[in-house]
Protein backbone atom coordinates (compact mmCIF):
# COMPACT_ATOMS: atom_id res chain seq x y z
CA UNK A 1 0.00 0.00 0.00
CA UNK A 2 1.31 3.42 -0.92
CA UNK A 3 0.12 6.90 -0.11
CA UNK A 4 1.72 10.17 -1.16
CA UNK A 5 0.63 13.55 0.13
CA UNK A 6 1.22 16.70 -1.88
CA UNK A 7 -0.06 20.23 -2.28
CA UNK A 8 1.45 21.95 0.71
CA UNK A 9 3.05 25.34 0.57
CA UNK A 10 3.23 28.83 2.01
CA UNK A 11 0.00 30.79 2.22
CA UNK A 12 -1.17 33.89 4.02
CA UNK A 13 -3.75 33.68 6.77
CA UNK A 14 -7.21 33.52 5.27
CA UNK A 15 -5.98 31.76 2.18
CA UNK A 16 -6.66 28.29 0.83
CA UNK A 17 -4.78 25.17 -0.16
CA UNK A 18 -5.85 21.80 -1.46
CA UNK A 19 -3.87 18.78 -0.38
CA UNK A 20 -3.91 15.57 -2.39
CA UNK A 21 -3.27 12.03 -1.21
CA UNK A 22 -2.48 9.75 -4.12
CA UNK A 23 -3.02 6.11 -3.21
CA UNK A 24 -2.21 2.78 -4.78
CA UNK A 25 -2.47 -0.88 -3.94
CA UNK A 26 -5.95 -0.78 -2.42
CA UNK A 27 -9.46 0.45 -3.11
CA UNK A 28 -10.79 3.63 -1.57
CA UNK A 29 -14.23 2.01 -1.50
CA UNK A 30 -13.15 -0.39 1.23
CA UNK A 31 -10.83 1.72 3.31
CA UNK A 32 -10.78 4.71 5.62
CA UNK A 33 -8.32 7.44 4.75
CA UNK A 34 -7.24 10.01 7.26
CA UNK A 35 -5.44 13.32 7.19
CA UNK A 36 -3.23 14.09 10.16
CA UNK A 37 -0.87 16.90 11.01
CA UNK A 38 2.10 17.42 13.24
CA UNK A 39 3.50 20.77 14.26
CA UNK A 40 7.02 21.11 15.70
CA UNK A 41 7.10 19.86 19.26
CA UNK A 42 3.53 18.63 19.08
CA UNK A 43 1.92 15.23 18.82
CA UNK A 44 0.40 14.07 15.57
CA UNK A 45 -3.31 14.90 15.55
CA UNK A 46 -6.22 13.81 13.44
CA UNK A 47 -7.53 16.51 11.13
CA UNK A 48 -10.14 14.69 9.08
CA UNK A 49 -11.08 11.18 8.08
CA UNK A 50 -13.13 9.80 5.24
CA UNK A 51 -14.56 6.53 6.43
CA UNK A 52 -15.40 3.46 4.44
CA UNK A 53 -18.99 4.10 3.41
CA UNK A 54 -18.46 7.83 3.01
CA UNK A 55 -18.81 9.12 6.53
CA UNK A 56 -16.60 12.10 7.39
CA UNK A 57 -14.99 13.20 10.63
CA UNK A 58 -13.39 16.57 11.35
CA UNK A 59 -11.41 17.89 14.27
CA UNK A 60 -13.25 20.71 16.03
CA UNK A 61 -10.45 23.09 15.11
CA UNK A 62 -11.08 22.67 11.36
CA UNK A 63 -14.84 22.19 11.17
CA UNK A 64 -16.42 24.55 8.69
CA UNK A 65 -13.05 25.35 7.11
CA UNK A 66 -11.71 22.02 5.80
CA UNK A 67 -13.44 19.53 3.53
CA UNK A 68 -12.31 15.98 2.80
CA UNK A 69 -13.32 14.26 -0.42
CA UNK A 70 -12.23 11.49 -2.73
CA UNK A 71 -11.95 10.71 -6.42
CA UNK A 72 -12.22 6.97 -6.80
CA UNK A 73 -11.35 7.08 -10.49
CA UNK A 74 -7.98 8.62 -9.67
CA UNK A 75 -7.49 6.85 -6.32
CA UNK A 76 -6.98 10.21 -4.66
CA UNK A 77 -8.27 11.77 -1.45
CA UNK A 78 -8.31 15.54 -1.11
CA UNK A 79 -8.30 17.95 1.79
CA UNK A 80 -9.59 21.38 0.84
CA UNK A 81 -8.40 23.88 3.41
CA UNK A 82 -10.02 27.32 3.49
CA UNK A 83 -9.70 30.27 5.87
CA UNK A 84 -6.30 29.03 6.94
CA UNK A 85 -4.87 30.22 10.23
CA UNK A 86 -1.26 30.35 11.46
CA UNK A 87 -2.10 27.56 13.89
CA UNK A 88 -2.78 25.28 10.92
CA UNK A 89 0.94 25.32 10.18
CA UNK A 90 2.23 21.74 10.30
CA UNK A 91 3.38 18.80 8.25
CA UNK A 92 0.29 17.08 6.93
CA UNK A 93 0.17 13.32 6.39
CA UNK A 94 -2.36 10.96 4.91
CA UNK A 95 -2.72 7.37 6.03
CA UNK A 96 -4.80 4.27 5.50
CA UNK A 97 -6.94 2.98 8.33
CA UNK A 98 -6.39 -0.46 9.77
CA UNK A 99 -9.17 -2.97 9.31
CA UNK A 100 -12.50 -2.63 7.55
CA UNK A 101 -14.69 -0.86 10.08
CA UNK A 102 -17.23 1.66 8.81
CA UNK A 103 -16.80 3.63 12.03
CA UNK A 104 -13.05 3.80 12.51
CA UNK A 105 -11.97 6.43 15.00
CA UNK A 106 -9.87 9.18 13.48
CA UNK A 107 -6.95 8.50 15.79
CA UNK A 108 -3.39 8.05 14.55
CA UNK A 109 -3.07 4.71 16.36
CA UNK A 110 -5.78 3.29 14.09
CA UNK A 111 -3.86 4.08 10.94
CA UNK A 112 -0.93 2.51 9.14
CA UNK A 113 0.67 2.83 5.72
CA UNK A 114 1.64 6.44 6.26
CA UNK A 115 2.67 8.54 3.31
CA UNK A 116 5.37 11.17 3.33
CA UNK A 117 4.10 14.46 4.64
CA UNK A 118 3.64 17.79 2.97
CA UNK A 119 4.45 21.04 4.76
CA UNK A 120 1.79 23.69 5.15
CA UNK A 121 2.94 27.07 6.40
CA UNK A 122 0.42 29.81 7.13
CA UNK A 123 1.83 33.26 7.68
CA UNK A 124 0.06 35.91 9.74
Amino acid sequence: FQLQASGGGLVQAGGSLRLSCATSGFSLDYNTIGWFRQAPGEEREGVSCLRRGGGTVYADSVKGRFTISRDNANNTVYLQMNSLKPEDTAVYYCARGRGSSYYLSCSASNFGSWGQGTLVTVSS
